[in-house]
């Protein structure tokens, strides 16, 4: 596991300029308009990037409990989990976005990856600001455990069997597509998935101020926010498989509180440190770095996150025999069609 060093220093190379030819894409009131600004698929402009800001310190929140404001809560996940990744003048080119995994002893890992499809956007060094557009997809996925229990092996085998006839999510490729929209309506963003990140803290309407376990500014050099609102699991168009899927859909926010129970808000305020030099081989094996380190060691690369608390500072905690119920509703309904 790696130790991450914050920087708190910005390295040479800024130059600046982006935002300051284009006026129309400022805050004005509050609010910043990138309508004019072309998306560009994220993996597609990474040679262009010089410079990053690395989230060292991703805070999430959500409710545990629809319209409970009592049942928020609130985790830090993995350090360096997103990276915003721009050019010398400030032009956005690129965005990592978080990777999780919940792992089940003996069983294997649920995968979380937060996939960006497109995003446009800027970045001002002097100022300490930013603005960025993306569309996200969040992928969930089975890995196994390399030491499976018996019980474990059990599961796998009827999946694999099973996998020969349907698309099961035991990959990547074949994962859950989860359905993400905008919280929030935008008269010059007419398409709902497209998401904001923009300058200040977010601060749910209940709570007067953040708690102060969630705080970072004597480490964090600047900070951001993004809400996203969480839809429904994307049809496959073989009932077997959305049936299968929306099974493991309830295991998964079982286990971690409802992070993505549908109709629900995730918002996260990401705290980073100083910008850095973007190195673009080892921006582009990150996320392969990342899933390697959560496949193999059920952990994050560079050490991981705060356990799930409420604003008292209180855990929570997933109560097992629920998660018992849940992966026997999983075995119950393979049984039937094995």
């Amino acid at each position: 596991m790696n130790k991450i060093i914050p920087n708190h220093t910005p390295a040479p190379g800024w130059k600046g300029g982006f935002i300051e030819k284009h006026p129309e894409l400022q805050y004005k009131d509050g609010v910043a308009n990138l309508s004019t600004l072309p998306f560009n698929d994220n993996l597609d402009k990474i040679h262009n990037i010089k410079r990053q800001q690395r989230v060292l310190w991703p805070e999430f929140t959500w409710l545990t409990k629809h319209n409970d404001p009592a049942s928020r809560c609130f985790q830090m996940f993995a350090p360096d989990i997103s990276r915003a990744g721009y050019d010398t003048v400030g032009q956005n080119w690129a965005v990592i976005c978080p990777q999780q995994g919940t792992y089940i002893e003996g069983f294997g890992t649920i995968n979380v990856e937060v996939t960006v499809v497109k995003q446009r956007g800027w970045v001002n060094e002097s100022d300490k600001s930013l603005a960025i557009d993306m569309v996200v997809r969040p992928k969930i996925w089975f890995s196994k455990d390399a030491n499976q229990s018996a019980y474990g092996k059990l599961f796998w085998g009827a999946f694999e069997l099973l996998n020969k006839l349907h698309h099961l999510p035991i990959s990547k490729d074949q994962a859950i597509i989860l359905h993400t929209h905008r919280t929030e309506k935008m008269e010059h963003v007419e398409d709902p998935e497209v998401i904001f990140v923009r300058d200040k803290l977010y601060t749910p309407k209940a709570l007067d101020k953040l708690p102060s376990f969630t705080l970072h500014n004597n480490k964090a050099w600047n900070y951001a926010n993004l809400e996203v609102g969480i839809g429904d699991i994307a049809k496959t168009g073989d009932e077997f498989v959305d049936s299968f899927n929306q099974l493991v859909m309830n295991l998964f926010n079982i286990g971690s509180g409802n992070l993505l129970q549908p109709e629900s808000v995730l918002a996260w305020n990401v705290w980073v440190d100083a910008p850095t030099k973007v190195n673009q081989t080892e921006w582009r094996n990150h996320a392969q770095y990342w899933r390697t380190s959560i496949d193999v060691d059920h952990c994050s690369p560079d050490g991981n996150g705060s356990k799930v608390r409420y604003a008292d500072g209180t855990e929570f905690s997933a109560a097992e025999e629920l998660i018992k119920e849940a992966l026997q509703a999983i075995w119950d309904f393979v049984k039937k069609h094995i």
